[in-house]
């Protein structure tokens, strides 16, 4: 094969190209999505997004954070979920890895959920795990 040959046979990268968003593995149901925008339009507000993370504390030794932020940090992981953004910074986000968040809204409970693969363990309370 002749130096023209190989050149013509090597692929070209286009190095224009923007390269791919580093996101985090935490999932938001619909119902939750639906929630934080009602929230959110209560708030009259459309510069925040969902912070998620966790933080040492609690009786098993990690607790959750769950707040709205209109920041996004050096390092923040994002995720669209319709229109809902949810940010996890670098250190949360392997404890968050498959954590699904959701919405229940019933007489026995209402308020966001945390289901996560994760945790070992939980405090009988269940704000803590480890």
């Amino acid at each position: 094969m002749s130096v023209q040959d190989q050149t013509a046979a090597t692929t070209t990268v286009d190095a224009t190209e923007a390269p791919a968003e580093v996101t985090h593995g935490v999932l938001l149901t619909d119902v939750a999505a639906s929630k934080v925008k009602s929230l959110l339009e209560q708030e009259g507000r459309d510069d925040l997004r969902l912070r998620v993370g966790v933080q040492p504390g609690g009786c098993s030794g990690l607790i959750y954070q769950l707040y709205f932020d209109e920041r996004t940090l050096d390092g923040d992981l994002v995720r669209d979920f319709d229109g809902v953004e949810v940010v996890v910074d670098r250190m949360s986000s392997p404890y968050l890895e498959g954590a699904t968040i959701d919405f229940a809204d019933t007489i026995e409970k209402q308020g966001f959920t945390i289901d996560n693969p994760n945790a070992g363990s939980s405090c009988a309370c269940g704000d803590s795990f480890s």
